[in-house]
This record gives C-alpha cells, structure tokens and sequence, in this order.
C-alpha cells in the first residue's frame, strides 16, 4: 500500500512523485481561491461596451446638450459662438411664451396617458382574463400590427380621417375636431396605444384568476372587484405604459406638424428654433424643459413604489 501511495495519487490529492504542479500564469489559483472577483471581471467584460455606449454617446450627448444652452448665436453671421451665458436660460424663464407652451405640452402628454390607460385597462383585462387562447392571439396581433406601419402613414391617415369635410365629418353629419389640439390629443393617444395596452396585458396576465373568485365569492361586484384587487397589482404595468405614453408626447413634433394646425408643443418650438431661427443654444436651453419633465415624472413613479415590481 505503501509503495502505491509513492508511486500514484496521495490520499491528499498531491500530484505523483516526480510530476510538478500545473500553477499556470500564477492567476488560476488566484481566481480559483476568489471567484467573486472573477465572476466580476467577465461582468465587467460582458457590459463593457454597452456602458461605454450609455456613457459617451447617451450620457455624454446630454452633457454637450446642457453645455450648448450656454453658448450663444453671432448675431450677424449666425454662428455658434462658444461663450458661456446665462442668456438663453433668462429667455426660457422671462419669456411667458415658453411657459405657455410648456405647459400645454405637459398637459397634452398628462392627457393622452389618461387616454390610453383607461382604453387599455378593459382591452388588456378581456385579452388576458375572458378571451380564449385563440382569441388572445388574434388580439394581439391586433394590437400589435399598427406597431409595423408606417408612422407618417398612420398620422396622414387621422389627418384625412379628421379634416372638416372628411370621413368622420361625413359619418357623424359634419361633427368632426378639424386640425388642431383635440386632433393632436388623439392622434397620438392612438399612436402610442398599443405602448400601453402591452404592458397593462402582461399585468393581468399575472394576476392569479382565484383572486377574481374570490372577491365574487365575497360578494364583490365586478366594478369593485376592479377597483380593490386588480387595479393595485396591475398599477405598476400602467405606470410602466404611461412612461413610454408619456415621454414619447413630450418629444414628438411630426404629428403635431400633420394634425395640429397652428397648435404648438414644446418639440415644435425646439424644431423651428433649430431649423428655421437656426438657433441652436437656444433649441438646446428648450430641450431642458422636455428632460427635466421626463425626469420628474420618473422618480414620482418610483416615489409610487411603481417600478420595483415592474
């Protein structure tokens, strides 16, 4: 036994006699005696180039963004110069017509989430809770099909559908919004419908039907049983919906442009300052309102407790 234990494997796992131990690069044993940091570092590779990307061109856009509100236009040549002032920032606060607007695009983006979310809640609870399995497919592809059309395709299509002498004037005897902010309201409240209604379904798909039983067998109504056991646990996928719904009206200017007629949102106003005043610092110092809305309305939702169970 003795001469076995010279010759082969030790009962102490040493390598035989003769045979010297494989320690590599003198990094295996490293990594061998700490996986974390080795789990680390193939994290850290694996996320290195989408970090990179956040950070310089997502990150680092806003950054050139919020500097460019600082920088000023020659008035003569019309070109940027690259000197800090104060100047475009005092416009957006003293000028009442960026206020004005301001307010009506938050408004607007309020109000077709509002829309959409009081759509998608009957939608989403019929696709999930009483279609059948086939049904629920054709439902979705229903609503998900508008997602593959055309943008301009589907906002030229509410501007016929809407114009005073168009289809639905002709439907409803000459009762139609025309071209302005009613239109806009529900234009995009149909464009970014189906951003909602997705969540709001995966919502309910989650919620356990015993629930419903049992608020019935407890001799809750059907509208109660809505309002007391299925809107909280849903309510997260509706504050999930209701940030696409809402930051998307924040920065859309085209279907504005097509069915809004001489109304103006905050992305018109950045457009026109950009492009036709070619104004850039100014465009830049506007675009600040749109992002700090969109932050805000962030951290409410997760003030909300929203998002954790998304």
């Amino acid at each position: 036994m003795g001469k076995r234990l010279a010759v082969g494997q030790g009962l102490d796992n040493r390598p035989p006699v003769g045979v010297k131990a494989d320690r590599g690069s003198g990094t295996s044993p490293y990594f061998f005696r700490h996986p974390r940091v080795k789990r680390g570092l193939q994290l850290g590779g694996l996320l290195s180039a989408p970090m990179l990307w956040l950070v310089v061109v997502y990150l680092g856009s806003i950054a050139v963004l919020l500097l460019s509100a600082l920088w000023s236009v020659n008035g003569f040549t019309g070109a940027v110069v690259q000197t800090y002032t104060l100047g475009n920032l005092q416009e957006l606060v003293t000028n009442p017509l960026y206020g004005e607007v301001a307010l009506r695009t938050i408004l607007v983006a309020i109000g077709v989430t509002l829309i959409d979310a009081i759509i998608a809640v009957p939608v989403a609870l019929f696709m999930s809770k009483v279609a059948s399995p086939r049904l629920q497919v054709v439902l979705l592809v229903a609503v998900t099909t508008p997602l593959w059309a055309s943008y301009l395709v589907k906002a030229y299509a509410w501007r016929i559908l809407l114009a005073p002498n168009g289809p639905l004037a002709f439907v409803t005897g000459g009762h139609s919004p025309g071209y302005g902010l009613p239109a806009t309201v529900i234009t995009l409240a149909y464009l970014w419908l189906p951003y909602m209604i997705i969540p709001v379904y995966a919502g309910f798909d989650r919620v356990s039907g015993s629930l419903f039983e049992a608020s019935f067998d407890l001799g809750a109504g059907a509208w109660r049983t809505l309002r007391t056991v299925a809107l909280p646990l849903v309510f997260p996928a509706i504050a999930a919906g209701s940030i696409f719904t809402f930051s998307l009206t924040l920065g859309d200017y085209i279907a504005v442009g097509i069915v809004g007629g001489k109304t103006q949102l905050l992305a018109n106003v950045i457009y026109g300052q950009l492009v036709t005043a070619n104004d850039q610092p100014l465009a830049a110092a506007l675009s600040i309102i749109p992002l700090s809305a969109i932050v805000l309305y962030l951290l409410a939702m997760r003030r909300t407790g929203a998002l954790e169970n998304v």
